[in-house]
């Protein structure tokens, strides 16, 4: 799909649901998936009419739902982090440690200078106080400096001195043959004739020293020498000293440094990574939900539209039934009722033409039958539409009112086995619950002339199965007619608009088993039923 891209989306799905009068209503679901953008994906119009359950399968085919090139990588986050944040990381690492190693170098250089200056400027400065007139320190005043600096440990740590005047003259020397001579001002003198001390390795490029052949990088500490009286600067001290145990020391100070630095860097990293790893856990904890809420929201749909189709198919045998039912009503009254009524009618006329009162008696007693058997035929064509008030009764008592009524109107026995159904059931499942009963009941007598007539009922749970057979033939190759009642065609219609499941057995040795088998949920009673079918 163009401009396809992985994220987490919001998916609303339309579940169609089946209402109790047969309509359909409109359930909206909201689910989070992470696919492709469906932004611009747009369900045809044939599957809208199919319902929900080819729209999720549609929508399933662009989703990681499907598990193919399109899902996400389990490791995916976690691996990016490590290399891009380890990346970044180690870039900062690498800055921090020269910017800490730089800096912790500059300070102990610093600190250094200030101790030998502190050092040096307390025997330098009275004994270079002549050189605020003069532009060379006196041989009297050298001799003595000579002999300071001239102790074998003081000349191990501190090889070289000179004194600076202002223009690059020197004013004195520990190489002798430089003093009077003028230089160029080192970077270090234009800094301390300014009134500050300075530090850094010599230039082993400058003239002072290629005249000396030297070789060795001293640290040059400038330390500005002031008049006694003035206070301003007079000349300057440049004290080499000797680099050995300050690259020692500042060797071990980066090493410390790096270390501290690579330590915290890879604590950071860790808790980054922990963060990380703990969050990438809990997205993919996420995303297997959603997949598995996806995959039981297209089950449902599925089933919800399998359940839809049942109800369209069962809604146009029931109205089909119900005309046929209407049909040989109106048969079974045209037939029986009609003619006896005609019959009476014509014995009215015979009453009147009666000669005798024997006679008319006679047309009287006759009329009366007639009219008698028109009015029993007119009651139990009635008794049979009418459903008797079963909506407070038990199970149990449903099943006995059922038996009791067949029995005294077949003069057959039938063996009653029912658990005690102890939990309320809802008005619409008793009613279908009598009317299978009662259809089963009819069949058997018809069909098998009351031979092993039995009725069971079993709750498994929330599961819910009546049952009626018998011993003698069964209804033949098919589902029995649908006459009298609805017949076994309208009860599998009426069981499977409940949810449940009909079946009929017709067993080897003779006889037939029907079986219904219903989910009870959690309604308890459904004030929207009426109390007659």
């Amino acid at each position: 799909m163009p401009g396809a891209g992985r994220g987490i989306h919001l998916v609303v799905i339309y579940l169609p649901m089946i209402s109790k009068g047969g309509g359909q209503i409109w359930t909206k679901v909201s689910t989070i998936a992470g696919a492709r953008s469906i932004a611009s994906h747009t369900v045809p119009a044939k599957l809208l009419r199919l319902g929900v359950g080819a729209v999720v399968s549609e929508l399933a085919s662009t989703m990681w739902i499907r598990r193919g090139s399109d899902a996400p990588s389990t490791v995916s986050l976690t691996r990016q982090f490590v290399v891009t944040g380890g990346a970044v990381m180690f870039v900062a690492m690498i800055a921090a440690g020269l910017f800490v190693s730089e800096h912790a170098t500059r300070t102990t250089i610093e600190n250094t200078a200030s101790a030998t200056a502190l050092l040096m400027d307390s025997f330098i400065s009275p004994l270079a106080q002549p050189l605020a007139a003069e532009a060379v320190l006196p041989d009297s005043r050298r001799g003595e400096l000579d002999r300071l600096l001239g102790g074998d440990l003081f000349r191990q740590r501190f090889p070289h001195l000179e004194i600076w005047k202002e223009g690059g003259v020197v004013a004195y020397s520990t190489t002798p043959e430089l003093i009077g001579r003028q230089f160029a001002p080192p970077d270090g003198l234009t800094t301390a004739l300014k009134g500050d001390i300075s530090a850094q390795y010599a230039n082993l490029d400058a003239r002072e020293h290629t005249v000396r052949g030297w070789n060795t990088k001293y640290l040059e500490i400038y330390v500005p020498i002031r008049e006694h009286h003035s206070g301003r600067v007079i000349a300057v001290a440049e004290i080499h000293e000797n680099p050995l145990g300050l690259d020692r020391e500042l060797r071990w100070l980066r090493l410390k440094s790096w270390v501290a630095v690579a330590c915290a860097t890879a604590l950071i990293m860790l808790g980054l990574f922990g963060i990380v790893y703990r969050g990438n856990r809990l997205i993919l904890s996420q995303q297997r939900q959603l997949r598995a809420r996806l995959i039981d929201i297209e089950q449902s749909s599925r089933h919800n539209q399998v359940l839809k189709e049942r109800a369209e198919r069962a809604s146009g045998r029931v109205a089909e039934l119900t005309e046929n039912y209407l049909r040989r009503i109106g048969a079974e009254l045209h037939d029986g009722p009609a003619q006896l009524i005609g019959l009476a009618a014509l014995a009215v006329e015979h009453v009147r033409r009666a000669r005798t009162p024997d006679s008319r008696e006679e047309e009287l007693q006759a009329l009366e039958s007639v009219l008698s058997d028109a009015l029993r035929e007119i009651r139990t064509t009635s008794k049979g539409l009418m459903l008797p008030d079963i909506e407070r009764l038990p199970l149990q008592e449903v099943v006995k009112r059922v038996v009791s009524h067949h029995e005294l109107r077949t003069g057959t026995g039938v063996a009653v086995d029912c658990d005690d159904v102890s939990r309320p059931l809802a008005h619409a499942l008793k009613i279908c619950a009598y009317r299978f009963l009662q259809e089963g009941l009819n069949n058997a007598f018809r069909h098998a002339g009351g031979h092993g007539q039995a009725v069971s009922c079993r709750l498994n749970g929330d599961a819910l199965t009546l049952a009626v057979e018998d011993e003698g033939r069964g209804p033949g190759n098919g589902p029995a007619a649908p006459e009298p009642g609805l017949g076994l065609v309208g009860l599998r219609d009426r069981v499977e608009s409940l949810g449940g499941v009909f079946r009929l057995t017709r067993r080897a040795g003779g006889g037939t088993r029907i079986e219904m088998s219903v989910t009870i949920t959690g309604d308890r009673h459904d004030p929207g039923e009426g109390h007659n079918d």
